[in-house]
């Protein structure tokens, strides 16, 4: 027998509508502008541009009663088996203009030539026989962005094969791996590791005995030198503290990096456009929003005419049925984005303006250890939102301020208790930490424990694994690798 219940279940869902508007609070600045094209391009009922927006809601209040009822009358068609009765909102149809100072959209691209065209040309200065040009052009599309050639040689010579139809060997493809492709600009391109780059470029130098003394190192001895073993190099190499130092001057002088540096590398850095700007005005705090975020639009007045067309009509045919239905959809749709697109600035204004003064000290002076421990729900209770929302605009969002264009997530930090029992901010902690060791002394620099001492010292007991974390997220290497002779 079967046995029936009835259950109870309260359930939060998010409509579509409100799934695109966090959308578009998490996009930056430019990815924003690329959506509103995009949405023009979709929806022919949106435009660009000024517009009466008083005129287009009077036009489309007409077709309604109070009620939301459309007043269209006639006595062979049934006007609710095409337009939705649900009330039309009353909102604003135009957003905010661009100011006469707007900042310049254009954007910076790069010219000239490619990296790997610039190796490509210069191998037409060389002769080849047989398949020779075919496997340097093959070794140098085999070149990363930094200049390396990361692959096993072995692997290059199968692909060779099945790609270029080339049948050669090891030897061959090092061959000319060394006196072709090693001596490509920039120097040191087409090296397979660290060591062969920073040879290749010493050996391209005029010799000196100091250069002649460095090779020696870095082809005998590369792991002690990484390592900043310096007792041993100089017991195996039989030199003094002087000439190491100069060796390892002369090497620091290198670059890691050789394709990185060549100006027409075909990666085009990215260009970070701040949403908000906050400037210091007679030591006041003024927050302005991009106005790049605050894009004119308005309802299309030519589609407002064909809806209003529709409603003088006498006769109404089902062709027309489908087009009123159509016009209604996408005014509907131009209205709603719009009135997204002013949401989505109030968000950024409201989330942005309470981090500002919630980091009131900071924006005033600049100092990082004045920044206050702040979490996602400290500013999600202050605006009465949703962390989520608050999130979105934390991650994704920049600031242009006086000390920097900064990430505005960046200024959200846990905290941590002091000798006094305050909270204060791990940042300030990170801060502290990172200038003990800019001035700690390079021959004898400290390790974690002894960091640990100092910062208890001054106030942060925190233990020595905690240093080692906050060294690690700050990118410094451990006290062995900070010495320097």
């Amino acid at each position: 027998m079967l046995k029936q219940s009835l259950q109870y279940k309260l359930l939060q869902k998010l409509s579509p509508q409100q799934i695109q508007l966090m959308k578009l609070i998490q996009l930056p600045t430019q990815a924003f502008e690329e959506r509103i094209k995009q949405e023009i391009e979709e929806n022919p009922a949106l435009e660009t541009g000024k517009d009466d927006a008083n005129t287009v809601d009077d036009d489309l209040s007409n077709e309604f009663d109070e009620t939301g009822t459309e007043k269209i009358e006639a006595e062979d068609i049934n006007i609710d088996e095409y337009l939705s009765d649900d009330e039309i909102p009353s909102y604003k149809t135009q957003a905010n203009n661009y100011a006469a100072d707007d900042d310049e959209k254009s954007m910076p691209y790069a010219a000239g030539t490619s990296f790997h065209q610039s190796l490509k040309n210069q191998l037409n200065t060389y002769s080849f026989k047989d398949d020779e040009l075919v496997i340097a052009e093959f070794l140098v599309g085999s070149i990363d962005d930094s200049g390396y050639i990361r692959r096993e040689i072995i692997d290059l010579v199968d692909d060779l094969a099945f790609t270029a139809n080339v049948f050669t060997t090891e030897e061959k493809v090092i061959g000319i791996l060394k006196k072709v492709i090693h001596t490509l600009d920039p120097i040191g391109v087409g090296a397979r590791d660290l060591k062969e780059c920073l040879i290749i470029q010493l050996k391209r130098k005029e010799k000196t005995i100091t250069r002649t003394l460095a090779i020696d190192i870095l082809e005998n001895a590369f792991d002690h030198f990484v390592k900043k073993h310096y007792k041993k190099l100089q017991e195996k190499f039989h030199i003094s503290e002087e000439q190491l130092k100069e060796v390892n001057t002369e090497i620091s002088k290198l670059n890691p990096k050789p394709g990185s540096s060549y100006a027409g590398n075909n990666k085009i850095a990215e260009q970070i456009v701040p949403d908000f700007s906050i400037k210091l005005i007679d030591g006041e705090l003024d927050l302005v929003l991009n106005n790049r975020n605050a894009p004119e639009l308005h309802i299309s007045r030519e589609y407002n005419n064909m809806l209003k067309g529709y409603q003088e009509a006498t006769v109404k045919s089902k062709s027309q049925k489908d087009t009123v239905f159509f016009i209604k959809q996408k005014l509907d749709a131009a209205k709603w984005f719009i009135d997204a697109i002013k949401q989505r600035q109030q968000t950024l204004l409201v989330t942005m303006n309470t981090i500002m003064h919630y980091q009131y000290d900071y924006f005033l002076s600049g100092d990082e250890r004045k920044l206050k421990p702040m979490i996602l729900k400290d500013i999600a209770d202050k605006i009465n939102m949703d962390i989520s929302t608050v999130s979105r605009v934390a991650n994704s969002k920049y600031v242009s301020t006086p000390y920097g264009t900064k990430l505005i997530k960046e200024f959200f930090s846990e905290s941590m208790k002091n000798d006094q029992g305050e909270d204060v901010s791990t940042k300030e902690i990170k801060k502290i930490l990172e200038t003990v060791i800019e001035e700690e002394n390079k021959k004898k620099p400290l390790t974690d424990e002894k960091l640990a001492v100092i910062l208890k010292e001054k106030g942060y007991p925190i233990a020595r694994r905690t240093v080692a974390k906050y060294r690690e997220q700050l990118d410094l290497p451990v006290a062995r690798l900070r010495k320097e002779m």
